[in-house]
């Protein structure tokens, strides 16, 4: 019988297939949104802090979401949300997954997520001082916390993601506690290398684009491409 790991490899003997799921970020654009579902992504994010050039509006977001088919999963990117925007945004909009990508706590990302009773995953953004120890105890405490996964992410003192900057994948833990999701400077040129990884998922929003918040097809189709070759 086969047999999952904790990352999502199923093991048959001694062959183990890797499947990498995929989130393509940051959409403002209908059209490119139905090119990249019908890629069979396995989830889309939109970005709601309003300091991003891939922000979209509630009711900007409201069309897009619309246009999400089933079994692909709708991912809210917030960087510290106040409750009440969050609550507001969630009872406007229809979304599965929320990001915390700012200086949010995992205390904090459980008791915001909890208002209105979503799953939540946290990014990390790793800096020039972490190793795989450092990575790792953030990881656990987000597991102590309730996360579903973590998404790792390189650090900028002024940005909060959307770099397209890579940071160290060295420091990933092989032994985390929760799915790893990568991102950060990825691209059609180098996302088979993160086959050898120990992660569970891949995050790209700026190597899809030909500017930002506009995503190019024939570029989404190419970073599919070399995760499947």
């Amino acid at each position: 019988m086969a047999k999952c790991d904790s990352i999502g490899n199923f093991h048959h003997g001694l062959i183990v297939m890797k499947h990498l799921a995929v989130k393509f970020c940051g959409f403002t654009n209908s059209e490119q949104l139905q090119s990249a579902v019908s890629l069979g992504i396995d989830a889309v994010g939109l970005v709601f802090y309003e300091k991003s050039p891939r922000y979209v509006s509630p009711v900007q977001a409201k069309s897009l979401i619309d246009i999400v088919p089933a079994f692909t999963s709708i991912v809210a990117l917030v960087v510290n949300i106040s409750e009440q925007q969050l609550i507001h945004l969630a009872n406007e909009l229809t979304f599965d997954i929320i990001q915390f990508h700012g200086d949010e706590t995992a205390k904090q990302c459980q008791a915001l997520a909890k208002k209105v009773n979503k799953r939540w995953i946290k990014a990390i953004r790793v800096n020039e001082t972490d190793n795989q120890q450092t990575v790792l105890q953030k990881i656990i405490e987000l597991k102590q916390y309730g996360a579903s996964s973590v998404l790792l992410d390189v650090y900028h003192p002024n940005k909060f993601g959307g770099t397209g900057q890579q940071f160290d994948w060295a420091v990933i833990p092989d032994n985390s506690p929760l799915p790893i999701i990568l991102a950060g400077g990825l691209t059609p040129d180098n996302v088979t290398q993160t086959l050898s990884l120990p992660i569970a998922g891949v995050d790209v929003s700026g190597g899809i684009e030909y500017a930002k918040g506009q995503k190019d097809l024939l570029k989404m189709q190419a970073f599919l491409q070399a995760l499947h070759r």
